[in-house]
């Protein structure tokens, strides 16, 4: 088990995590596009978390830490999630699935949107957690690099499969067995994220694009090509697109992807790095091409039919926000029935029906034609299984690669 380290970030780090936080996946509001009313104001004082990450070393961290189960006497579920993430009524107020769990369980859920970034809420819960104590969540969604580090970390409870026969049976082949926790011995995903290539038809102007080389290497899209501000999208595309495998690449592969986009952006070729702002460039026609998060594509496609995506034959990125149980949750039993009744095909559907990120879930095609035919036919909703072959995911990194590798691209990206 990985030993907390105190030390703080390098500036590098910092730096990638402060883009997330402006423009990267943790600006963005889950339907955001669809909704311009809805809140997900970033918690005051989140930077200066960033900046001052360490706190002193636990003393003896262990993994699995349970306190008494209280799920018996105490009918209730404290449930920690990003925002607008769940499914909402009309009114904007009631989450339908969440009041169909408690009508069948009895079991309440308290719903709290309070993850606007991985480190700020890492540096929210971290304290509790190295201390051993109970954070009062009992479900907490993270992006799956943070994921990793706390189970490794020991602080998270292994799950009992006893209580997730639905997550066990309906989990999609994709998202089965990541390398940082083999089989979901301690996590399921929530909901998945794609990384795609989206063009703007009318500013390709007929120019064929492909692979990500045709966004890379083709002077007629010089200046008009967008990338992400989030590494393991680009580099891993990048990869890719170079024949290497993102679950396997050596640091050499990682430096060769570096050195093929630095090539690119010497020439010109990139207009520029972007967290989801990239959305406003491709509706405009700024940018030709980029690349692209499939649930902004989904969103984008409804309101401008200019908008296409493409899923090159090297592959894609597909990473995960996944559900844990922190260690000393009170309400661990009841933590797990809420986790397996969102791989129960209704509610599956429901929510997918609603933020339109990739589901996880196996079956859930025509429950969710009930709500939305386009929604059940779209594959960067229900992936099939061709598109499925293609996903990729970016191995996990060791601290000391963290640090080198995120030094390396916001050389690139001039961060």
């Amino acid at each position: 088990m990985e030993q907390y380290e105190p030390d703080r970030l390098s500036p590098a780090q910092v730096a990638a995590m402060r883009r997330s936080f402006r423009t990267g996946r943790a600006a963005l509001t889950r339907r955001s596009l669809l909704r311009a009313s809805a809140g997900g104001a970033l918690a005051a004082g989140g930077l200066g978390t960033l900046s001052a990450c360490g706190i002193p070393a636990a003393g003896n961290t262990q993994g699995g830490v349970s306190a008494e189960d209280h799920s018996e006497k105490e009918k209730t579920v404290n449930f920690s999630n990003w925002t607008e993430y769940m499914d909402v009524d009309d009114s904007g107020r009631r989450h339908p699935t969440l009041e169909a769990f408690t009508k069948r369980t009895g079991i309440k859920v308290k719903y709290t949107e309070d993850i606007n970034d991985n480190t700020e809420f890492f540096g929210k819960i971290k304290p509790q957690l190295a201390a051993g104590q109970d954070t009062g969540r009992d479900i907490i969604v993270l992006t799956d690099w943070l994921a990793a580090r706390l189970i490794r970390l020991g602080w998270v409870q292994k799950l009992d499969p006893a209580n997730l026969p639905n997550a066990f049976t309906n989990l999609s082949a994709q998202f089965r067995n990541p390398d940082w926790d083999p089989g979901r011995a301690y996590s399921y995903p929530w909901q998945g994220i794609s990384t795609v290539i989206a063009y703007n038809k009318k500013a390709l102007d007929g120019v064929e694009v492909k692979t990500l080389s045709d966004l890379l290497d083709d002077p007629k899209l010089k200046g008009r090509v967008g990338l992400l501000t989030e590494m393991r999208d680009t580099v891993g595309m990048t990869l890719l697109d170079m024949d290497k495998d993102p679950a396997k690449f050596s640091a050499d592969d990682y430096d060769a992807a570096i050195a093929r986009l630095q090539k690119a952006v010497d020439r010109g070729q990139v207009r520029r790095f972007t967290g989801n702002d990239y959305t406003a460039d491709l509706t405009k026609g700024d940018f030709a091409a980029c690349l692209a998060w499939a649930g902004d594509v989904v969103q984008l496609k409804a309101d401008n039919p200019d908008i296409e995506f493409l899923i090159p034959d090297s592959g894609y990125m597909t990473s995960t926000d996944a559900m844990l149980i922190p260690n000393k949750a009170r309400h661990k039993t009841n933590a797990e029935r809420l986790i397996d009744y969102y791989f129960e095909p209704r509610p599956a559907a429901r929510l997918a029906a609603y933020i339109n990120f990739v589901c996880p879930v196996d079956g859930v095609k025509d429950e969710l034609a009930k709500i939305d035919q386009d929604a059940a036919n779209n594959p960067l909703i229900l992936p099939d299984k061709a598109m499925q072959a293609k996903s990729r995911a970016f191995r996990s990194l060791s601290s000391k690669e963290e640090t080198v590798f995120e030094e390396k691209f916001a050389k690139l990206t001039g961060a």
